[in-house]
C-alpha cells in the first residue's frame, strides 16, 4: 500500500484503502471554499459489496492506496452458488460466490478468460470485457412489418441464460455482441 502525498493525487479509477477496505473512486473534485481549507469530494464504490460512499478529505488526512493486483484467469464452471476459476499462470483454482459475481454471472461463458481483481491476495471482483459474443438459443421468430416505429425489438435468451431484447432480425443460432455493463444488444457478430 502507497500513501497519497496531496489531495490531488486522488483521481477517478484510483483504489484506495478506506477503513480498511477496498474502494475504487468514482468521482473526484477538488473544492475550495471561501475561509475553509480546501477539500478533495469524492464518490467512491465498494469493491466487494457495491456499497457507494461519498467521502470529502482534507489536508493532513491519511491517504492510502490498495494493495490490488490484476490477474487473467479463466471461468470453468458453477456449482450452486459458486462459481468456479483457474488462474493461467498458476493452474490454481478458486471459487467465488455468486452474490459476489452477482449480475456478471449472466455473460460468463465457460472457459472464458477474464480479469479478477485481487485485494491482499485474495480475489474480491472480476471484470468482463466491455462486449461479449453469445449465442441466442431462443427467440421468437420477428413478424414482418413490425418495424414501423423504428427499432423493435424481441425478448431473447442467450447461451448464458441470460434475457436480453434483440432486433427483429435476430434468430435462433445467431451470435450477438453483447455490451456487458447494459446488459444490452450492440450488434450481430
Amino acid at each position: 500500500m502507497g500513501s497519497i502525498s496531496t489531495l490531488n493525487d486522488i483521481k477517478v479509477g484510483l483504489v484506495l484503502n478506506y477503513e480498511g477496505e477496498p474502494y475504487i473512486v468514482l468521482e473526484a473534485r477538488f473544492v475550495r471554499m471561501q475561509q475553509r481549507k480546501p477539500v478533495m469530494q469524492t464518490k467512491m464504490r465498494h469493491l466487494i459489496t457495491g456499497k457507494v460512499l461519498e467521502i470529502s478529505f482534507k489536508p493532513g488526512d491519511r491517504v492510502e492506496t490498495a494493495d490490488m493486483a490484476r490477474k487473467k484467469v479463466s471461468y470453468l464452471y458453477r456449482e450452486g452458488d459458486q462459481f468456479h476459476f483457474m488462474d493461467g499462470d498458476t493452474f490454481e483454482q478458486f471459487s467465488l460466490a455468486a452474490t459476489l459475481v452477482g449480475d456478471k454471472a449472466h455473460f460468463l461463458k465457460d472457459g472464458e478468460t477474464i480479469d479478477v481483481l485481487y485485494y491482499n491476495d485474495k480475489p474480491i471482483n472480476l471484470e468482463l470485457p466491455k462486449k461479449v459474443e453469445l449465442k441466442v438459443i431462443e427467440t421468437e421468430p420477428g413478424a414482418r412489418g413490425d418495424t414501423a416505429q423504428g427499432a423493435v425489438l424481441k425478448p431473447a435468451k442467450l447461451e448464458t441464460g441470460a434475457s436480453i431484447n434483440v432486433p427483429l432480425f435476430v434468430k435462433e443460432g445467431d451470435v450477438v455482441r453483447v455490451n456487458t455493463e447494459r446488459g444490452e444488444y450492440v450488434e450481430r457478430a
